[in-house]
């Protein structure tokens, strides 16, 4: 068996979008504590929306923990999201397509056209912020190649893959869509797997056994291997434990900062 990178684990203490009356952490102390309960059990990223209180939540996690600081919230234009540079969050969000989600409470449908891509490369450096770029479907990928070609963007380049969430960018959440989308993508990228259903763990088990990388979370799947309702910090736990059982060790912080070309 081939030696595979300790896998990063990325954490999603947020909104529930399907079912928002799953409890999550809103406050700053509690997005804070939640936060290090969630490094505690494996977590090397924290993908959080900071209800808002960006540079208050990314101070306060960086005064406690370790954690790489993934600052989500893609569905807001560029010009909204200036303050997650300001406050060097270590990446941001950024969706390679149109948003077109069908969740609970809303529909969110927003154009994303290249040229604010490339507006966002050109923001990424000048800040000193990574872009992690949201991959839902093949054409995303044909974005993503885009900014390569045209110099925009430095390796490795760090994506995640969007599975099972419902809308027009909706693609089936099933082991052959994780291997057909990871074979169309250009080389020196970090993937990391999202799923928003019950089949999620077939593709986290895949991600983690072929080299990827996974997240989860209340905003992604809010759901243990028993059915039941859990916690971030749960979640990190049970797909830590069943990456070590599988025989990959889990990354910390400072082994993800190095992967990910994050100084």
């Amino acid at each position: 068996m081939r030696k595979l990178n300790p896998l990063i684990i990325t954490a999603t203490p947020n909104i529930c979008w399907l079912q928002p009356d799953v409890d999550y952490p809103k406050t700053t102390p509690d997005i804070i504590e939640e936060a290090a309960r969630c490094r505690e059990n494996g977590t090397a990223v924290l993908h959080t929306h900071a209800e808002g209180n960006w540079a208050e939540v990314i101070g306060g996690v960086r005064g406690k923990t370790d954690l790489l600081i993934q600052s989500g919230m893609s569905s807001i234009p560029l010009q909204g999201r200036i303050g997650l540079f300001e406050s060097k969050s270590d990446m941001v969000s950024i969706i390679l397509n149109h948003h077109a989600e069908a969740f609970a409470e809303l529909n969110c449908d927003v154009l994303h056209p290249l040229a604010e891509l490339e507006e966002y490369a050109v923001a990424c450096r000048k800040y000193g912020v990574k872009p992690e770029w949201e991959v839902w479907h093949p054409g995303s990928i044909w974005n993503l190649n885009r900014l390569i070609e045209q110099g925009l963007l430095d390796p490795p380049y760090i994506n995640t893959l969007f599975f099972g969430w419902p809308g027009g960018t909706w693609s089936p959440p099933t082991v052959q869509e994780y291997l057909y989308r990871r074979s169309l993508m250009p080389a020196n990228c970090a993937l990391t797997v999202s799923i928003m259903c019950a089949e999620q763990m077939d593709i986290l088990v895949n991600a983690i056994i072929h080299g990827d990388n996974v997240r989860v979370g209340t905003e992604d799947y809010p759901y243990n291997q028993q059915g039941k309702l859990a916690k971030t910090h749960e979640l990190v736990k049970e797909i830590a434990d069943i990456s070590r059982a599988l025989g990959r060790e889990v990354a910390t912080p400072a082994q993800a900062r190095e992967m990910l070309g994050i100084g």
